[in-house]
Parts: C-alpha cells; structure tokens; sequence
C-alpha cells in the first residue's frame, strides 16, 4: 500500500476527539519504559517524566501517549516494565479514571494492536499486597491514530505515531522486533548502537520526516507525530508536520502542550537555583502560536 494512503486510511478511521480553546492536551511519545537493566533507556529519565506527569495531572491536562509508550521490542513482557515502573503506571492510572488518557501504539509497542494483548497486559495488573489482578486500564483500547477536531473551527489534527511510512517498522515490524531483542540489545552492553533505528539514524529521520511532511501538504491537515525522537515545531506558513520528540533524549525529555487554543514545545530538565539547589524544571523550546495560524495553510 502507498504509504501515504496508509496514513490517510488511520486519518478516516481514527476515533475523533472534540476539543475547543478550554481544553488542555500534554502530547509525549517514545518514553520506552524498560525493565530496569542496563537497557532501559527510559531509567535515566524517569524522574522527569514522572514530576513533568504530576505537573500535567494537578493542572487538569489530558495525556496522549503516540507511540512505543513501552519498549517491547527489547523486552517480552509488559508486567516487567509494569513492577519496575510502577508508579508511572499509577499516576497513568490516575489519568484514564478521570477520562484524561489515550493511547496509541508505535512500532516497539506495535503488539498493543492486539485487542488480545491489550486485554490480558494492561487492562489489570497484579497487586502484590492484595496477591490479586486488580484493575489497571480497564476497557481501555490502544489506536494507530487519534483525531483532534476543533468545535467550533473544524480544524482537525491528526495524531500518528509515524512509522507507518518505514517498511522495516510497520510491515517487517516482528523481523525488526526479533534483530532488536536478540542481535542489538546485546550489542548495545558493548556501545554499539542500532544503526536501523529511525532515532539513532539521520537518513531514516530525514525519510520519516519527508514522508510524514508530504502528506501534510498533500491533505493540508495538522499532524503531530513521534517515532523520529527529533523535536519539529514549524514556523507559520511552511508545512504544518510537528514532532513532540522523545522522552530518552540525554538529561531532558521534550513534549507539546495544547492549550488555550495555542501550540507549545516543552522541555523538561534539571535545573539549578542560585543556591546550588536542583530541580526539575520546564522550558518553552517554542511556541506559543495559536492553531488557527496552521488552519488550512497552503
């Protein structure tokens, strides 16, 4: 299939949330979480992820997660990641309660398609204290791709993983998944990186990213995407393609908050105070523009 037609074919079938200037959306994508060991890459900044998460969950903020939330490629189950990474999955949890949570899978978490999969991995999990599965998730579904649609201008933002355009991530996903589990993750205790991952690879970026801008341009509709783990944040007038980055970039995780009608590209880092104390912090990278400045750009 054309992999423009494919990624036209999630934007007519993705459920369609309605939104307006009151609403408050934190967009993250490729948090990776492990299973602790020396291959997770998330480990490092779990501690961002977990106060920029609070931060967003006190101010009333729904999560998108668009993709590889979880990282199953290098790892078999998800309820390893789940003990070791525990009080995210609770502070998740806390979001999808109060109806301020979505999901959608990328090509390390491509397996969350599964309704199987999703039934049986994170609609419960296991309680060691009560020694019983207690409810997670619960009727949750995982999408390819969610659509946010303005109330009162119609503008429509396509939300997308983005591998859909890469032959390796979206068709060969499980001959990907298998290099990467048993050939790369044991190469990577040595220092030596993946070179078919789209986020350790330029040319693949810059493929991704080419596609991904095309159809933009094509459709003239928003899209806002992941998987590369580059930040994109477009100047009005060129092609409206964003990219909330990743949240294992070295010492920061980056996102893109909608609010009040306007778009914004996050980081968040350790910071230090005059003092010599540290914190954690959040830095506008760019923004804010008002969405209806990307409304139907040529």
């Amino acid at each position: 299939m054309n992999k423009l037609k494919r990624i036209s074919n999630v934007f007519e079938s993705a459920e369609v949330i309605p939104f307006d200037d009151s609403s408050r959306f934190i967009l993250m994508s490729d948090v990776h979480r492990g299973d602790g060991s020396w291959a997770d890459d998330f480990l490092k900044n779990q501690n961002l992820y977990f106060a920029a998460l609070t931060y967003y969950y006190n101010e009333n903020y729904t999560y998108i997660e668009i993709g590889d939330g979880d990282e199953l490629w290098k790892n078999k189950r998800l309820s390893d990641i789940m003990y070791v990474h525990s009080n995210a999955f609770w502070l998740l949890s806390k979001f999808y309660n109060e109806g301020r949570l979505h999901l959608i899978f990328g090509n390390h978490d491509m397996i969350k398609s599964k309704n199987k999969f999703v039934q049986k991995n994170l609609c419960e999990s296991y309680n060691e204290k009560e020694k019983k599965y207690v409810p997670l998730f619960e009727k949750i579904h995982v999408h390819e791709g969610l659509v946010l649609k303005h109330t009162v201008t119609n503008q429509k933002i396509l939300l997308i993983h983005g591998h859909q355009v890469s032959f390796l991530d979206y068709e060969l996903w499980r001959f990907s998944r298998f290099l990467v589990r048993y050939f790369w993750r044991p190469l990577e205790l040595f220092g030596v990186n993946d070179p078919t991952s789209t986020a350790k690879n330029y040319a693949k970026k810059d493929a991704v990213e080419l596609k991904l801008s095309e159809w933009v341009i094509r459709e003239k509709h928003m899209l806002i995407a992941g998987h590369t783990h580059r930040p994109m944040f477009p100047e009005v007038g060129e092609p409206p393609y964003f990219n909330d980055g990743s949240s294992v970039h070295p010492r920061s995780i980056t996102a893109i908050e909608i609010d009040s009608g306007n778009i914004t590209l996050v980081k968040w880092n350790v910071k230090t105070k005059d003092d010599g104390t540290l914190f954690i912090g959040r830095e506008i990278l760019a923004g804010p523009r008002k969405l209806s400045d990307y409304h139907n750009v040529e």
